[in-house]
């Protein structure tokens, strides 16, 4: 039933960027900025977090778990170091993921060499 949610939770977060990609002239990034913000909004507000236990995967894999990842990541920094905490929390949160990235992305770029059209 876990896998179920996931997909469901997922794939619905997926079919409402592809809306608004198909029936938008809004750019791909800025849907993706906004499903960060929106991420970062819920987070903050508290929302996104029991989406998240329910989802599991589903609701943190997506972008907007990543937004829900950068707003606790400040909470708890700001609870713990004050204000200085605001700058520090979302990095500190979310390093394993942006080295990850980081990592991922220069092994694709040193063995696969892009076609030119």
């Amino acid at each position: 039933m876990e896998y179920l949610k996931a997909f469901f939770v997922g794939g619905l977060l997926c079919t409402v960027c592809q809306i608004l990609i198909d029936r938008t002239a809004l750019t791909p990034a800025r849907i993706l900025t906004g499903c960060v913000l929106t991420g970062v909004l819920l987070g903050a507000l508290g929302l996104y977090q029991p989406l998240a236990d329910w989802a599991g995967a589903g609701a943190t894999v997506p972008l907007t778990g990543f937004g829900n990842l950068l707003a606790q990541g400040t909470r708890r920094a700001v609870e713990n170091d004050g204000l200085s905490g605001a700058l520090t929390g979302p990095l500190t949160a979310a390093a394993g993921g942006i080295g990850a990235a980081v990592v991922f992305g220069l092994l694709a770029a040193l063995f696969f060499r892009p076609k030119e059209k």
